[in-house]
């Protein structure tokens, strides 16, 4: 069932126990990322862009009691001194080190939780929910990266799992016809950028069967792509001469990978490959399109598969396998026109610079979307092999600066 056809019920006890049970489901997985992480692993910046493992569990802790408790149930603060600490817009990322111990952390989150779990059983849910699934949601795209700053500690360990398959690919794309789809989504799990669901209309388009793999991508390098000038937009360029940079972030040349999706590149990266083989970047809505509509029915799905709640069997997803799998490797969660690998694994650039739908409002705080409105930030569809199922559909929208590769990112293109 999916997730919002699970939440629609008019039954408050149900709802109460959805939420108490996806709420801690959610935390065991986050916990179990910290179980081997000794201080220095907890309070190290591994990069100027993001803040520490343990900032992050902390942040997790304070948002939820500040949404839930603070805002809704209308307690005190239970450790004022965290405000700074533990707030967004608080102390910058480089001051972020400085951390209580990591039992105090959990301890701190534990006490939140026992109170949050108190305030559920009298909580007037039809008016709240959303919040509660927005702060579900939060915990879930801080886990991740959570996987992500670990990941920038150890380099050597690759995401790459041992999980793949080294079938011949064909490496053919499918025709999407044009016209209109519900693009969007106004479920009560939508975050504010996803809203309001509206009908998009889109021409017809040919986009790859399965995102770009390493294979692939290794001509790219192998012809010497990252040293002419003729593939890079002008600050690409700039970009990778003033950082050294030759390959993707995770990268391998071990052809047993040459299916796995390429993985840790940049938007820059994503488009000199696409000038490289004379395609290019899909429209995030080209992207929703060729995710979730059914060309049968002429509905939107939720996922690509149809409207069933993401599982092991149909996408890489919630650190199942630590690290990415083959393109192939989940038949079961083919889109309706055809295209493998559009949820989980890695996520993938579009040529779209992230903005609201007309008629965006925010929610919960301005801070969330609005602030990167900025023209800056270009939209990444799809989820990774680290994204937890609850901020995972095809309709969820994620962003970042075109030169980040940290994440786990890679790409699909379309035909010219």
């Amino acid at each position: 069932m999916s997730l919002t056809g699970t939440i629609s019920t008019n039954s408050t006890n149900s709802t109460q126990a959805i939420l108490r049970d996806a709420f801690t489901q959610c935390r065991q997985t986050t916990l179990k990322q910290f179980a081997e992480l000794d201080e220095a692993a907890l309070c190290c910046q591994s990069h100027p862009e993001f803040s520490p493992a343990g900032w992050h569990l902390g942040h997790i802790g304070f948002t939820e009691e500040l949404w839930l408790l603070r805002h809704l149930a209308g307690t005190s603060p239970m450790q004022p001194q965290f405000h700074r600490l533990y707030a967004a817009d608080g102390l910058p990322k480089t001051e972020r080190v400085k951390l209580p111990s990591f039992e105090d952390i959990c301890d701190y989150l534990q006490r939140v939780r026992d109170e949050v779990f108190n305030y559920l059983e009298i909580a007037p849910l039809e008016k709240q929910k959303n919040l509660w699934w927005f702060i579900l949601q939060h915990e879930s795209q801080h886990s991740e990266t959570v996987a992500l700053v670990l990941q920038q500690q150890n380099l050597s360990a690759l995401p790459f799992s041992k999980s793949g398959s080294n079938s011949r690919l064909e490496f053919d794309s499918v025709t999407v016809p044009g016209g209109e789809f519900e693009m969007g989504n106004d479920g009560v799990e939508a975050a504010d950028n996803e809203r309001p669901r509206h009908r998009r209309v889109v021409e017809e388009f040919e986009i790859d069967r399965y995102p770009v793999t390493c294979g692939q991508y290794r001509q790219f390098i192998e012809v010497g792509g990252y040293d002419n000038s003729q593939y890079w937009s002008d600050s690409g360029w700039c970009w990778i001469r003033e950082n050294g940079i030759s390959t993707p972030l995770y990268w391998t040349n071990d052809p047993e990978f040459d299916n796995y999706p390429v993985c840790g590149v940049s938007w820059y990266e994503a488009n000199a490959y696409a000038k490289f083989v004379g395609k290019r970047l899909p429209t995030e809505a080209e992207w929703e399109k060729a995710a979730r509509w059914n060309p049968q029915t002429g509905d939107s799905q939720v996922y690509p598969w149809g409207n069933d709640f993401p599982d092991a069997s149909r996408c890489n997803h919630r650190l199942f396998n630590r690290g990415t799998t083959s393109v192939d490797a989940y038949p079961d969660g083919v889109s309706s026109v055809g295209c493998w690998d559009m949820l989980g694994n890695v996520w993938e650039w579009t040529t779209t610079i992230f903005d609201g739908y007309s008629g965006f409002e925010f929610f919960p705080y301005k801070g969330y979307s609005q602030d990167y409105f900025d023209g800056e930030h270009y939209v990444l569809r799809g989820g990774s092999w680290a994204t937890r199922p609850w901020a995972l559909r095809s309709a969820f929208r994620n962003w970042y600066y075109p030169h980040i590769r940290q994440i786990f990112a890679g790409f699909r293109l379309c035909n010219l």
